[in-house]
């Protein structure tokens, strides 16, 4: 791995002693709802400092705001700099609220998500409301690119279905929300020269016009460009071959040089793969190295620190200044993510 600047931040954030945050004993009660509008500002509020989840008819309506503003975005959604380029969350929402501490909050500085904000982590229902809400409040401060962990079909299995479930009483949030991952861009452009996607290539594409034109506004497809964009991997190989995931492509050094050519490009960024190491570059680009620059052509950058509460990992953001330079900032997890406990499941299972 290659290392470039970074920032260690030290745990500190107190832990969690809200209702919606309970992990084990009864299942919380689902969110009071008081009645009135939706006032951004203090439900932002309320989320980052007291850990209140929205009650569920203001999710709605936050949905309904958030889907008018999504369906206006493209597919390749352009972003200016500066920017700080996140990868995956996976419901890790302490290790979140540290990576805005680290990284600055909005809308003092802008963000891109590459995707998997929700399933694994314990609070996949808090972290996606607070980007929901950042994202109507700041719209263009936020963007957030759809991975595969954002479809249907996926979160039924890798547990923020369940989570809605234990925290609502109901699956309508569920519901509420995978609507919205229907919505989500598929890419973002930084400044004409960052390419920021949750996976990667597809042999499909070749330039960028070619995602614009993908109607996105579905349930992620086993096959094509589309779902190719949210599954597939760099490896070490010269071209392509088949992905051990069952769906996308291992793409290597060669497209990826053509597609960046083409494209007018100087970095792919994407998230999508555990780094132990909280980003790792590939394919080394020639020219650069020949200016003694340590980079490559593509950066996986990961954001979910102790991956999975036991992976060890450190997790990183990118941080590219308003002058183009980039800055990787690596952080650990905090104490109320290092102390989670595994939420009680409704039913019991047996083998």
């Amino acid at each position: 791995l290659l290392r470039g600047p970074s920032h260690v931040a030290l745990p500190g954030a107190a832990a969690p002693a809200r209702g919606s945050m309970a992990a084990e004993g009864t299942p919380p009660k689902p969110p009071q709802d008081t009645g009135g509008d939706l006032d951004f500002d203090e439900w932002i509020d309320r989320l980052k400092n007291r850990y209140e989840i929205l009650p569920e008819r203001l999710l709605k309506v936050a949905c309904q705001r958030l889907k008018d503003i999504l369906i206006e975005e493209n597919n390749v959604q352009p972003v200016q700099l500066p920017v700080v380029i996140c990868g995956d969350i996976h419901g890790q929402f302490f290790d979140m609220l540290e990576l805005f501490k680290i990284g600055g909050q909005i809308p003092e500085k802008n963000y891109i998500f590459m995707g998997d904000f929700v399933d694994r982590g314990y609070n996949s229902v808090e972290t996606l409301e607070l980007l929901i809400l950042l994202k109507v409040r700041y719209p263009a401060c936020i963007t957030l690119i759809r991975g595969n962990h954002e479809s249907r079909q996926i979160t039924q299995v890798y547990g923020f279905y369940d989570e809605c479930l234990r925290k609502y009483g109901n699956a309508n949030p569920w519901k509420f929300c995978t609507e919205i991952f229907d919505y989500l861009t598929l890419s973002a452009l930084v400044e004409n020269s960052i390419f920021c996607v949750h996976g990667g290539l597809s042999p499909d594409i070749k330039l960028m016009d070619q995602i614009r034109v993908i109607n996105r506004v579905q349930e992620i497809p086993h096959e094509g460009a589309f779902g190719d964009l949210v599954w597939s991997d760099p490896d070490d190989i010269e071209t392509w071959a088949v992905s051990p995931r069952g769906a996308g492509w291992l793409f290597g050094e060669r497209p990826t040089q053509h597609f960046n050519r083409l494209n007018g490009l100087d970095l792919i960024a994407r998230a999508h793969q555990l780094v132990q190491e909280g980003y790792k570059f590939a394919f080394t680009d020639p020219h650069k190295q020949q200016q003694g620059a340590d980079d490559g052509l593509l950066v996986t950058v990961w954001s979910a620190p102790n991956y999975c509460y036991r992976c060890g990992n450190v997790a990183s953001i990118l941080d590219v200044s308003e002058t183009g330079e980039r800055n990787f900032r690596i952080f650990r997890e905090v104490p109320a993510s290092a102390s989670a406990v595994p939420p009680r499941q409704l039913v019991p299972y047996f083998l």
